[in-house]
């Protein structure tokens, strides 16, 4: 079964991810902010990382920042973001493989967008 971490500072957001992705057959674990993430990536392996651009402690940039340079993995990415400067943001992610996911969203299709990026058959409803 994929694994995904979602980082995710909203409560209800990390809640309504997890509810999804858990009933189309992912394991999920859950990070209140980047820092919790980076904690639960020195003691697990993941599939595809979902993180908020805008949260305290470690931000997604931050994050994405660490995954990458510091622990080394190149798992799909995920960053979620309400921001206007898309663009802009998009240009600062280059380097670093992230797919942007605009705010709000609609969770059926973003779990279509995730078995589509994971190549994945683990959906199961």
């Amino acid at each position: 079964m994929p694994s995904i971490l979602i980082a995710e500072d909203e409560a209800h957001i990390l809640r309504i991810l997890s509810m999804w992705l858990g009933r189309h057959g992912y394991d999920v674990l859950e990070a209140v902010d980047g820092a919790a993430a980076l904690e639960i990536l020195d003691h697990h392996t993941v599939d595809l990382i979902i993180s908020d651009m805008n949260m305290p402690v470690v931000d997604g940039l931050e994050l994405i920042k660490a995954v990458r340079e510091q622990h080394g993995l190149d798992v799909p990415f995920l960053l979620l973001t309400a921001r206007c400067d898309q663009d802009k943001l998009a240009k600062r992610m280059e380097p670093y493989s992230v797919h942007l996911y605009p705010k709000p969203f609609v969770p059926s299709r973003l779990v279509t967008d995730i078995d589509r990026l994971l190549g994945s058959a683990a959906t199961q409803g």
